[in-house]
C-alpha cells in the first residue's frame, strides 16, 4: 500500500514542470477551478494516475488469475495473446466500423479479448496430456504474433483512419479527461469481484486438480469464473490503456516472495503492486526523454522481456 501511494504522488507531482508534493492535497480540492497553472496542470495528470491504477489493477489481477488456473508461471494477458485480441478488435471497430463511444470499445475489446483466449486454449488443450504449460504459452506467442500482425497491418493500410488504434498500440495511459477510466471501471470492478470471488479455491487448485475435487472445489466452475474474469479485465484493460505487456507476468513473481505460498495473499499483493508499477513505468517514460514522453507500455516492454526471459530459465525444467 505504501508502494502505491508512493506511485500516485509520483504520477501527480513528476513530469516537464514539477508539483511539490505537500500542495498536491490543496490541488486536489481546488483543480476544478483551473485558477492556476498547477491546478491545471494536475487536471491532467490526474486522469491518466486514474487509468493507470485501473489498469494496471487490472492486468496485475489477470496475470495472477491465469498463472493460477493453468498452473503455468508464464501466463499473462500479453504473452498468451489476450491482449493482441482486444487491439486487433478495437482496430476493427474504430477503424472499419467508426465507433466512438468508450462503453462500445470496451464490450468490443472484450469480445476480442475472448475470442483469443478461446483460440489459444483451444490449440494449448489439444493432445495427451491436456494441458502442458509450455504448449500454452507457444500457443499464446503464435497467437499475439498473428493477431498482432494483423491489427499492425490495418493501420498501416489506411494511416489516417486508424491515427487513434496507432496511439494505443504503444501502450500509453496519457488521457485528457476521465472519460475513458469512467467508462472501462464497470468492466474492471466486476472483473475484480469475479476473481475475488474465485480466489477461495486457488491454493486448492495449486495441489493438482484432483485433490482439488477432494477438498470440494468445483475445478471446472472455478476456471470459467476465474478466465471469465481474466479475460474481462485484460479486454478492459486494452480498451483504455493500449496492449501493455508484462505487468500481469511480472507482478505475481515480485510479491509471490513477500506474500508466501497463499495464493489469496499473492493476488492481494498483486492487486496493489501491479498499478504501482504501471505508474512508475509512466512517470520514468515523462523523464527519460524529456521533453517528449516515452509511452508506459514501452518502459514495461524494455523492463519485462529480461524478467520474462530470467523466469523462462529458472523455470526451464518444467513441462
Amino acid at each position: 500500500m505504501g508502494l502505491l501511494v508512493i506511485s500516485i504522488t509520483a504520477s501527480l507531482s513528476i513530469g516537464s514542470h514539477m508539483l511539490h508534493p505537500a500542495t498536491l492535497p490543496n490541488l486536489l480540492m481546488s483543480y476544478h477551478s483551473l485558477d492556476s497553472a498547477d491546478a491545471a496542470l494536475l487536471s491532467l495528470r490526474l486522469p491518466r494516475t486514474v487509468l493507470g491504477i485501473l489498469a494496471g489493477m487490472a492486468l496485475g489481477v489477470s496475470g495472477c488469475l491465469m498463472q493460477n488456473l493453468t498452473r503455468n508461471p508464464l501466463s499473462d494477458p500479453g504473452v498468451l495473446g489476450i491482449n493482441a485480441g482486444a487491439l486487433l478488435a478495437m482496430a476493427l471497430g474504430a477503424g472499419l466500423l467508426g465507433l466512438t463511444d468508450w462503453h462500445i470499445y470496451a464490450a468490443v475489446a472484450f469480445l476480442g479479448a475472448t475470442l483469443a483466449a478461446l483460440g489459444v486454449h483451444a490449440i494449448g488443450f489439444v493432445g495427451h496430456p491436456p494441458l502442458i504449460p509450455l504448449r500454452l504459452t507457444l500457443a499464446g506467442v503464435a497467437m499475439n504474433a498473428v493477431l498482432g500482425g494483423l491489427a499492425t497491418m490495418l493501420i498501416l493500410l489506411d494511416a489516417e483512419r486508424f491515427d487513434r488504434v496507432r496511439g494505443w498500440s504503444t501502450g500509453a495511459i496519457a488521457v485528457a479527461d476521465f472519460t475513458v477510466p469512467v467508462a472501462i471501471m464497470p468492466f474492471i470492478l466486476v472483473g475484480l469481484a469475479l476473481a475475488f470471488l474465485s480466489v477461495r479455491g486457488l491454493n486448492a487448485l495449486a495441489l493438482g486438480d484432483e485433490l482439488a475435487r477432494a477438498m470440494g472445489v468445483r475445478v471446472r466452475r472455478m476456471r470459467l469464473v476465474g478466465g471469465l474474469a481474466a479475460t474481462l479485465l485484460a479486454g478492459a484493460a486494452t480498451a483504455g490503456a493500449g496492449p501493455i505487456a508484462f505487468a500481469g507476468l511480472m507482478v505475481p513473481h515480485i510479491v509471490r516472495p513477500f506474500a508466501g505460498a497463499d495464493e489469496r495473499r499473492v493476488l492481494l499483493y498483486t492487486a496493489l503492486a501491479a498499478p504501482s508499477l504501471l505508474l512508475i513505468a509512466d512517470t520514468a517514460g515523462r523523464v527519460v526523454l524529456s521533453p517528449a514522453e516515452m509511452p508506459a507500455g514501452i518502459v514495461m516492454a524494455l523492463v519485462g522481456a529480461p524478467v520474462f526471459i530470467a523466469i523462462l530459465r529458472r523455470r526451464s525444467g518444467f513441462s
